[in-house]
This record gives C-alpha cells, structure tokens and sequence, in this order.
C-alpha cells in the first residue's frame, strides 16, 4: 500500500496517471474558497490539465475553508501535500484513476483571518473562485437582496480585521489591494445558480457598501465578476470508494473524488487580470453564458429533482436505479421536453432532444452510485432556483406544468418524513424544522407547504398551480409514487 504523497509518486501503480510537471515550479494564481468534491472533479481538474500541457504553472490553486467542516478538508490535503486522485468511472465498470497536482496549498480562515487576507492581497492571485453551494451567497429568500441582518454578516461588518465570512475575507482584500495599488482579482462563480457570476456581483457589491460606501463604487466598478456554466456530476466520497481505491489499485488516498466520465465549463471571458488558457483543455469561453446556464439548471438540475423525491419515496436510493426504470424515465423525459426545454432560449451548438437523452444516460450510469439523499438535500435552495421559474413561465405561457407540479408535491410528500414503506427519512435541509412543520398539516390543509411565501412567493395565488399541485400530493399521499407518475402519463 502507498500512500498519497509527493515522495512516493514514482512507486504508484502503471494504471494511475500522475503529474509529468514538476510541482515545484508552481505558484499560485487562483485561490478557490469551497474545495469540495465538484471544485476537484471539475475546475482543479481543468487546471491539471493545462499544467500538463506545459502551461498554467503560475495559475496553482490556494484553497480558501471558511466552515468548520472545512478543517477536515484541510488536514486531509495537507497530510498528502495537496495531492488527491480523480476516479472517473466508466458505465462499463472501467475506473480511470489520476492524482491531481493543481492545489498547492490550503487555508483555514477561521484559524488566522488575517494570512487569508494577505494571501488574497499578493498580487500573484488574479482570480477569486467559489464552489460555496446554492445557499453561499446570502440571498434573501423573499427580497433576493443580500441579507445584511444575517448573524455572521453583521459579526464582519462589526470585525472587519477579522471577518469569518467568504464576503468578509474577500471584500477586505480588495479594499487592502486597492490601498497598495495591486489591481483587482477576477470573482468567479462555480456554483450552480442562474446568473452566478451576476448574484455574485451584486451580493459582493452590497457587502462592499455596507463596510464603506468609497469601497462598494469601487467594487461596482472595477471587480469583473463573470458567469459560468459547470458540470459534472459528483457523487460524495464514501468509505467503499476509498477502500476500492486502496484494493485495486494500491492508493492510499485520504479523501479521493469520485465522477462521471463527462464534464462541461461554459465561462464568460471577462476578467480583470488575466486568465489561463482554459479554452486549449475543452472549457468554452462566450460572450453569454446564460442560454447554456439556463439548459443545464432547468434540465440536469431541475431533473435531478424530478426524480429524487418520488423515487426515494417509491423505494429507490440511487440516481441509476431511478434512471433504469421505464416509468421514471418516461416522467423525466416528460418533464424535460414539455415543461423545462419550453422555457429555454436557443442553445448554440446544442440539440437538446440529443442533450436530454445524454442526461438520463449519465443518471444510468451505475458506477458513480449518486445516492438520492444527496440530490434530496437543501432543497430549499435548489427547488426555487431550479424549477419555480419553469413554473412560472409556464403560467404566464399557458404551457404544460402538470410534472412540474408533481415534483413540487414529491417534495411536500417527502418531507412529512415516512417513505412509502415506513422507513424514516433523513431531511437536510437548513429550513428543515420548518418544512416538516409545514408538512405534517398537508393532510388536512393541502396547499399548506406551498403557502410558505419565502419559498413559493405567490404561486398559492395561482388555481391552475393550485389543482396540478393538490391533484399530485393528494395522489403521492393515497396511492404512492408510482401510481401518481401513471396517472400523470394517462
């Protein structure tokens, strides 16, 4: 058994691909706040690639924890010198293992606020990128304005020598690098929300004002903060990944990355301080990347919401499992084709009839084994993102919502806590007590979960929603799942 680290590299099995460069020769230019799974699967994984080809090694990647799971990230990298393996696995069984070197160090902010301020402040790092998760950026659920009476906002902007926030940390550094004269970084969204770089934008400006009215001009005006679109579906690590890595392939990785074999980055070409030459390993630069945004959100993502909660509830626990059914796979591509694509603009370059039948084909994949759980969680965040806009385009449209309504009951019905074998259900979610409260009146009150405005705004307002939604729940309740996706297919 090996383990992962610089020095024993070269005893690594011939099936693991590794760094030809010379790690030694990197220096950062990136530094990424949220190093999960996805920023692994996906940018840092971009960032090798171009590092393998000979370029990019001033553009290395400092990774930036600000929550206190975090600390576990940092100490498995640090304990391998930022090393990790990507396994991509294949439909057929196939697992394709490479180390990564791209991150070449790790910050816990909470342990010294101040050596993040600073790294932020070298005018080595042109770009500032996020992977902090649909409900990272502060957006008040009712106003879709950044929520300034959040406790740890108003804690940075009490503390601004010591902040503990991603707005707090990165606004200071700009302010810092704007007193020395070190030009501004690039922003850079990763996270899987309409116009991320664009909420990013204005969530970061607003923070900015709130700390000093001079700083948030300058933020508005000189801070490029551009949109992305990426994808890559990335279950979580677990334990048997970790130990088939170590069986099959004599890794010894603290904290590998487990996807699937394809990848998409669509990024909007607008920064501040340069960028590296991501276009030469695959990602596409455009002028707007909403269209590509949009299919990704209101397809993939929506989709993966059209068939979590009904068929975690039906029994199911994986993502493959579902997508291996014919009844799931007619109500998602249902979805897809009558209810999501409707409401897209044209795509260039893409056919969607041929992008939505690759999207139940990735769900099939059975190697990558992307629980339910996972695609269940937060969906406080995901659902109003994700569907509620296809709803209401549908409304204002005349178009179908008939699935679009059953999924939003799937959610309702799933958090009343009980599938549909008695089995309890685990909700994560941040406004869990809230939802299960709202969840256990739905019985006697139907519309009950979606009268919770901060979540729905109006749409209780609105009897065509009203009869699709109460039909569904009142289905899922009686007759369960499936009976519910045959009445919706009759």
């Amino acid at each position: 058994m090996t383990r992962l680290c610089n020095a024993e590299l070269a005893g690594l099995a011939p099936h693991i691909s590794l760094p030809s460069y010379d790690r030694r020769t990197l220096t950062p230019g990136i530094a990424h706040f949220g190093v999960g799974g996805f920023h692994r699967a996906h940018q840092a994984m971009y960032l090798d690639r171009l590092m393998e080809a000979g370029q990019a090694h001033d553009w290395g990647i400092v990774g930036i924890g600000v929550m206190p799971g975090d600390k576990r990230m940092q100490e498995a990298l640090a304990s391998q010198d930022h090393l990790y393996t990507l396994v991509v696995k294949h439909p057929d069984g196939t697992l394709e293992p490479r180390v990564i070197g791209s991150i070449i160090d790790y910050r816990f902010a909470p342990d010294d606020p101040e050596a993040v301020i600073e790294t932020l402040s070298d005018p080595a790092i042109r770009i500032v990128s996020l992977t902090v998760t649909e409900g990272g950026y502060n957006v008040h659920p009712v106003t879709g304005e950044f929520d300034l009476d959040a406790a740890e906002v108003v804690y940075d902007l009490c503390n601004p020598e010591r902040p503990r926030t991603s707005f707090g940390l990165i606004v200071a550094a700009i302010e810092r690098r704007r007193e020395r004269g070190v030009p501004p970084f690039t922003v850079m969204s990763c996270d899987n929300i309409p116009g991320n770089g664009e909420v990013a934008r204005r969530m970061f400006t607003a923070f900015a004002y709130a700390r000093d009215r001079a700083l948030g001009q300058y933020v508005e005006a000189e801070v490029p903060f551009p949109s992305s679109m990426v994808d890559r579906i990335t279950p979580m690590t677990t334990p048997s990944d970790i130990e088939e890595l170590a069986e099959r392939f004599g890794l010894e990785d603290a904290w590998p990355v487990i996807c699937e074999p394809f990848t998409q980055w669509v990024l909007e070409d607008h920064f501040a301080s340069g960028r590296p030459a991501l276009d030469e390993v695959g990602v596409q630069l455009v002028e707007d990347v909403e269209p590509y945004e949009l299919m990704k959100l209101r397809l993939l993502n929506a989709g993966h919401q059209a068939l979590c909660y009904a068929g975690y509830l039906a029994g199911y626990r994986y993502a493959h499992e579902v997508c291996q059914d014919p009844l799931f796979i007619d109500f998602l591509l249902g979805y897809m084709a009558e209810e999501g694509s409707p409401t897209l603009p044209p795509v260039p370059g893409v056919d969607l009839d041929q992008y939505r039948r690759t999207l139940i084909e990735r769900f099939a994949n059975p190697e990558v084994r992307d629980t339910l759980s996972r695609l269940c969680a937060e969906s406080s965040d995901r659902i109003p993102k994700w569907l509620l806009p296809v709803i209401r385009h549908q409304l204002e449209h005349g178009g179908e919502l008939k699935r679009s309504a059953a999924v939003v009951a799937s959610w309702a019905r799933y958090a009343e806590g009980i599938d549909e074998q008695g089995q309890p259900i685990v909700i994560v979610d941040r406004w869990k007590e809230r939802l299960t409260e709202l969840a256990a009146t739905q019985r006697e009150h139907p519309t009950a979960f979606i009268e919770n405005r901060e979540l729905f705004g109006d749409l209780a307002d609105s009897p065509r929603f009203v009869v699709a939604y109460v039909e569904a729940l009142k289905l899922l309740q009686d007759k369960g799942a499936r009976a519910t996706l045959e009445a919706l297919a009759s």
